[in-house]
């Protein structure tokens, strides 16, 4: 039975994180790819210690971790809980100025520095479920970074509560808060030795209930073509417009499906997401995506398929075609290990917590990190409207998040 007294800490917690600029950058080679975000990440390890966690380091990389030493007799296999330090780049992170929306009622929610943006009930069905909550957003002007900020505190009282309940016995945990997650490389320099956990759980998810275990499977395709570039004045018969050809090939590409605006549920799509160049050469870049692996595949032969035909009706251009492996469905790998997602729907279960089982159209660290041997599921955080000036969570949901992550940790001690 979870302490009725228990003062919780999260969202003090994350009132403060959001005040720091953690926004990562997309263009960027370094890591972390801007080092701001190590601002918050070396008063997190401070944090760590203050509440009485062992070994809290900030690494070399960006990766702050620490651990709860087991206080059980039994062997219990160690277990890690992981979130990101940084935000979007699609939105500013700086002079992030969090509201409190107390005992909502119902209706739209005006944001008081931009009354443009409003979160409205029609759009946000998850609105419905929070009557009488009180809901932290934005004033309008930023994203709030409760992606995954949220997480970061919750894991952060669920310790702090642990230290503080040595009644409730555990194994083994170990924390980590990543960089760069938003840009795809949380877990670039992850050292799974180093965390030294058998299971993990990201708290990076939405809606209270959820456990994500399986993600898209994803490429990245690049395509470059190539011209000839002649002085404008002096082309006829001789220049080849590479920009031409790339605009060929993106209006060959399907108009009805394999797209993100036209497929849900389980429908991959290929996706163009930047076009750069000149005459002589144009770059588009894709990002692919499905549940099943295999067709990753049939939609690189249909894009490489594409730019070929594109090519073939410029006599004297060519094209340079790669294929870049990014991160594989996580349910592979989650399969094989079933008590890790059994824990946390037994955990949420306990909570009476009804437990929403999705697959992700897209991918979190935890795809990466059970595809490199640290099965990895996704929990949720409780935020919602991610990446943009509408983001919100709720006090009361940060709460079940905190319950869930000390639950869990006693159900896996129970277990051994």
């Amino acid at each position: 039975m979870f302490d009725p007294n228990y003062k919780f800490t999260c969202v003090d917690r994350l009132l403060k994180y959001v005040k720091y600029d953690t926004q990562s950058n997309e263009d960027s080679t370094a890591f972390p790819s801007d080092p701001k975000q190590l601002e918050l990440s070396r008063a997190l390890v401070e944090e760590l210690k203050a509440i009485g966690m062992k070994d809290a380091e900030l690494d070399a990389h960006g990766y702050v971790m620490a651990t709860l030493p087991s206080n059980s007799s039994k062997n219990v296999p160690v277990i890690g809980f992981i979130s990101h330090v940084d935000t979007s780049p699609a939105v500013t992170g700086a002079n992030v100025n969090p509201v409190i929306h107390k005992n909502y009622q119902g209706g739209d929610i005006v944001l008081p520095n931009d009354k443009t943006k409003v979160i409205d009930a029609a759009g946000n069905p998850e609105l419905k479920d929070m009557i009488g909550m009180d809901i932290i957003t934005t004033d309008g002007t930023t994203l709030l970074g409760a992606d995954d900020k949220a997480g970061i505190a919750e894991i952060m009282d669920a310790m702090n509560y642990l230290i503080n309940h040595p009644e409730i016995k555990h194994g083994t945990i170990r924390v980590c808060f990543t960089p760069d997650e938003e840009v795809g490389r949380g877990t670039e320099k992850f050292d799974l030795n180093k965390f030294g956990a058998k299971y993990a759980y990201t708290i990076d998810g939405s809606t209270r209930g959820e456990v994500e275990t399986e993600t898209f499977s994803a490429d990245a395709v690049v395509v470059k073509f190539n011209g000839k570039n002649v002085h404008p004045g002096y082309a006829k018969d001789k220049m080849i417009n590479s920009i031409k050809i790339a605009s060929r090939f993106i209006e060959l590409l399907p108009k009805t499906n394999l797209s993100p605006e036209t497929t849900e549920k389980r429908e991959g799509y290929v996706h163009p997401t930047q076009v750069t160049g000149n005459e002589t050469q144009t770059v588009v870049k894709f990002i692919i995506r499905d549940f099943d692996a295999a067709k990753l595949k049939e939609y690189e032969k249909l894009l490489k398929d594409l730019a070929e035909k594109a090519v073939a009706q410029f006599p004297g251009s060519s094209m340079e075609f790669e294929i870049i492996e990014q991160y594989r469905n996580m349910k592979y790998v989650l399969d094989q290990n079933p008590m890790v997602e059994a824990n946390a729907l037994e955990a949420l279960n306990r909570l009476k917590i009804k437990p929403i089982q999705s697959a992700i159209r897209g991918g979190t660290d935890g795809s990466r990190l059970s595809l490199m041997g640290l099965p990895t599921p996704n929990l949720f955080a409780g935020g919602h409207n991610f990446h943009g000036f509408l983001e919100y969570v709720a006090v009361q949901d940060m709460e079940a998040a905190v319950k869930m992550i000390v639950t869990l940790a006693g159900i896996w001690e129970e277990k051994a």
